[in-house]
């Protein structure tokens, strides 16, 4: 994959250690949306259990918990 560095007016192609430091933020973004996917889905499966036992995050809140 070609990559383009811009710097004031300059464009160019980026250079080999460039492309690894913006390859390495690519993969650490696509760990925080898989780790906040995660989160997001455990929370869910949580509140369900709640709903399922007739509670929600206020009655626990409510319960100190």
């Amino acid at each position: 994959m070609t990559y383009k560095v811009a710097i004031d007016d300059l464009v160019r192609d980026a250079n080999e250690e460039e492309i690894a430091a913006l390859e390495l933020l690519k993969e650490e973004a696509k760990q925080r949306k898989a780790q906040f996917e995660a989160k997001a889905a455990a929370k869910a499966a949580a509140e369900a259990k709640l709903a399922a036992l007739g509670l929600n995050s206020d009655d626990l809140k409510a319960l100190g918990l």
